[in-house]
């Protein structure tokens, strides 16, 4: 049987700090949001829309992140999207969608205020493996939204 695609894709900045936290094993585990503006136009008038996505990482991932990232930061990442629901100290049921990093990149720079940093990781649990890579810099985008025919 074919497993279904969950697969998501998201450049933003952080709303707030990451947070960590870790597991009964001892798991590190770090959460934030982040915010991703999407500008479009109606009868030649730009519009802006935000939507606010929050995020989950686990492992060496989630430590990185903690470290070098700070509220306003840009932030590109990938996963999937995974829903939880639970109980509330009320005894009513709640949910929440969100997304569970697989890989990540700096966008902007750390908390040390340095340059452009680019790092992926692997932030499954099972596979705390970290790597870092000096990508060169993206060209800019020669074309704007007007452009595009669609």
């Amino acid at each position: 049987m074919a497993g279904d695609i969950n697969k998501v894709v998201l450049i933003g900045r952080l709303t707030r700090d990451p947070e960590m936290r870790y597991t009964q094993n001892g798991t590190a585990m770090a959460t934030f949001s982040i915010a991703n503006n999407r500008v479009y136009s109606v009868s030649g008038e730009k519009k802006e829309m935000v939507s606010f996505f929050n995020c989950v990482v686990w492992a060496r991932a989630a430590e990185t992140i903690v470290q070098y990232c700070k509220k306003g930061q840009r932030i590109g990442i990938d996963g999937r999207l995974q829903q939880r629901s639970w109980d509330d100290k009320d005894g009513n049921k709640r949910s929440t969608v969100e997304v569970v990093v697989d890989n990540f990149q700096f966008l902007s720079g750390g908390r040390s205020g340095g340059g452009e940093e680019d790092t992926s990781s692997d932030s499954s649990p099972a596979d705390s493996g970290y790597s870092s890579n000096n990508a060169p810099e993206m060209e800019t985008n020669p074309f704007s939204d007007d452009d595009i025919p669609f």
